[in-house]
Order: structure tokens, then sequence, then C-alpha cells
């Protein structure tokens, strides 16, 4: 990887991605890098630009619209929001020429766009998807995918019957470091990957000032059950798509529990959750999130057998032989006949603290690839065919997040579901 590779101000998706992972291993586990090489001559940056209605314009609606302007590819048509606030706080970033709504359904039926992208609360997703399909429209929406595993497969099944594409909100797909990561993990750098670690601790209650023209509910829904899974579809969902990706499976069965250990202010989700998810062969994600400790912040750890990969700090580790012990080393010599000196001040037991070896770069760039899922999006919507493999990944990402908080709140180990809707892309 060389600085060339992530010059982001300039080049597009097709140019960035696939400079940083070019080459054997990532073809299998990323398809949809290699599907936008082979469109790319096809479908040039220099086309018209993709037109999008952004449906639900609170923080992160907002940080979409700043993205869509950064692409090359796509544009912001048109925006929509229930709540005048969050409306009128993203016409200021949209620019006075957009069209602004107050309802969905008046979006869609003024016509003039080519795909929506869902920013709303997590239980509205499926509604806004089957809203946007329905008329005719390519979907991109936040991760996850919905408040349900069935209404997770029913947007699967409406975009299929649609013939359109529905691309979820997942980033570190399209995040070079991840890529590159994730080529040299398929080549072996790291010997066998047998366990995942990931963590995204936070220190602050999570819960948002509310203006005096709204709800409690309408701005802090996602601490509310209706509407969200709190940490597991928020944050954990990212994570476990990380996971999966590397292990290059689904779970088997997920264990976990969760509790409101310190935000006790009427939140009806977690605020601290531990699970483990078992995949084939007893390899294991281990996951966990809180919200009143940052000190370990958002990392995941991919272990292997001769290395280790932290992809969000963008370094690679190999494996340090252990030390040998003092009085182990005389045993060896004695059966050996042979004779070396002993310090007999030397330690004869030693904690097995973490490795403090810096390391190799993955490679890093100042850029944000959120806006390089929508370049990837828009040469998806020009071709008429969706990246292969990304849906799939988030599908099962947001079924993992789900099937976490029902194995927490029963107490229970929960198996993997048999009746998922089979994903068909590209």
């Amino acid at each position: 990887m060389t600085k060339d590779h992530f010059d982001l101000s300039r080049r597009s998706f097709l140019d960035r991605v696939l400079a940083a992972t070019a080459g054997a291993g990532v073809a299998a586990a990323a398809p949809w890098a290699s599907a936008a090489a082979q469109g790319a001559a096809a479908a040039p940056a220099a086309g018209p630009r993709v037109r999008l209605g952004v449906i639900g314009t609170g923080d992160r609606g907002r940080a979409l619209i700043r993205n869509i302007q950064k692409s090359r590819n796509c544009t912001v048509a048109a925006i929509c929001d229930t709540y005048a606030g969050n409306l009128d706080k993203a016409r200021a970033i949209a620019g006075a020429s957009v069209p602004a709504f107050a309802d969905h359904r008046a979006m869609l039926d003024a016509r003039g766009l080519d795909a929506i992208v869902i920013a709303t609360p997590l239980n509205l997703h499926a509604a806004h998807a089957k809203a946007g399909l329905d008329a005719g429209l390519h979907v991109w929406c936040e991760k996850a995918m919905a408040r349900t595993i069935k209404d997770c497969g029913a947007m699967v099944t409406d975009a299929r019957k649609a013939g359109k594409i529905l691309q979820i909100g997942h980033q570190r797909m399209f995040h070079p470091t991840y890529l590159n990561a994730l080529k040299r993990a398929k080549a072996g750098e790291i010997g066998t990957i047998t366990q995942v670690r990931a963590s995204w601790h936070r220190n602050n209650s999570w819960r948002r000032k509310v203006p005096a023209d709204a709800t409690d509910r309408q701005i802090n829904w996602r601490l509310y059950r209706e509407a969200s899974a709190g940490l597991m579809t928020e944050l954990a969902t990212h994570q476990l798509q990380v996971g999966n990706w590397f292990l290059d499976a689904v779970p088997t069965k997920v264990i976990g529990s969760g509790s409101i250990c310190f935000w006790k202010d009427g939140r009806e989700v977690y605020d601290h959750v531990a699970l483990v998810y078992e995949y084939s062969g007893g390899r294991k994600v281990i996951y966990t999130s809180l919200l009143n400790n940052a000190r370990y912040g958002c990392e995941e750890q991919i272990q292997g057998s001769t290395g280790t990969i932290e992809p969000e700090l963008g370094r690679i580790y190999q494996e340090v032989p252990p030390k040998q012990l003092a009085l182990q080393r005389m045993q060896q010599d004695i059966r050996k006949g042979s004779k070396r000196t002993v310090p007999i001040g030397g330690a004869t037991w030693f904690p097995e603290l973490p490795v403090t070896t810096p390391g190799e770069s993955l490679g890093w760039g100042e850029y944000d690839e959120t806006m390089l899922q929508f370049e990837g999006f828009g040469e998806a919507v020009r071709a008429g065919r969706p990246l292969p493999g990304l849906l799939a990944q988030a599908y099962h990402a947001s079924v993992a997040s789900l099937l976490g908080e029902a194995a927490m709140d029963k107490g229970e180990a929960m198996t993997w579901p048999t009746d998922l809707v089979a994903v068909r892309e590209g």
C-alpha cells in the first residue's frame, strides 16, 4: 500500500477502492469490488448523476447528505422529514433549490428521482423501503435493515419482486483499509482465524436534548424497544458484519447477557451488552458494548494462529514467539547433557501481558467511506444491477444483531434461523 492508494480527493470509488484491493484474495469475500471494476468502462463517472431523495434528515441523514454531495455520480434531488426542525437544518445543507417534503409519499408522487435514501428510525425502514420499491425506485437504506428478522426478509423479497437494487449502509465494506485487511487475511498472513473480538464502548448517555416542539420518543427513538434494539442494531450490526466477513460464515448460535446497568433514566434498551457468537468449527465472535466507559472505544481484533489484524486501527501484527522460562531451559539442558548460566535472580514466572510490537500499517487515508458507498451505489444504479454480495452481508449482520437481542432477552442460546430468505444478487 502506498500513499497514492489513499489520495481520495480526486479519484472515484472505482479507482480508490480497487487500487487498494487489487489482486487475489478479495474477489470471493468482496465480489462487489471486482464487479465494479468490470463495469467501470461501461458506466463512466462522466454520466448523469443518480438523483436521490433522502427520507429522514436527523443527524445521520444530514451526514449522508454531505457525503452524497461529495460523490461524483450522485446528487440530492429531494429531502423529506416529518419533523420540521430536522428538515430546516437539511435545507441549509442541501440548498434552497432542493425540494423539501414533510411526507415521503408526496416526495415519491412528485417523481424526478432514481432512488431513495432511508435514514429514519429502524422500525420504519421496511415500510419506507417498500414504498420506494413500489414507486419503481432503487433503495439505499441505513443499517440495520429493520426492527424484526421478518421485516429484514420482507425487504429482500420486496426488492427482488420489484427488480430493483437494495443496498444497506455498511460502510466498512467500502473502506480501503478494511478491504486491504481482508485481502491479507485471505492470503493467509495471519494463519487460521479462530476468534474475532469486537467492542464499541462509549461514555455518554446516548440521550439527546428534546426540543420544545418534539417528543422524547421522536428524538430519542434509539432508547425505546418499539423503534430500536439499541446497541445491537445501532452499533453491533457493523461489527457483526465484520466478523461474518472475516470468518466467511454466519453464526450457528449466540448466547449473551444484557442489562440497563448505568443509565437508569427510563430507557428500555440495554446500555451494556456482552455476547458470544459461535461459528462452525468452534470459532467465535466475542462482542461487548457499553455506554459508561470509552477506554477501548471501537475496535475489532481478527485473531489468527500466526497474527492479528486490527482494521479499525489500520494495523497487522505477527505473533511473537513465547518467552521460555529459566527453569524450563535448565530442564531441557539437563536432558541434553549441556550446561549454561542460569541467573539466580531471574524470574521463574511472568504474566502474559499484551504484546506491544508496533505491527505494520494497512494503509490509511483522510476520507469518509460513506461517500465511497454512494459512489458504489451510483455505479450499481447506472448499471441496473446490484454489486454482488453486499445485500447478503447486510442481511446476515442484521439477523445476527436481532438474534443477539433475543438471546439476551430470553437468557438462553439462540440458534441461527433455518427459514431465512435466500439472497440472490448480481
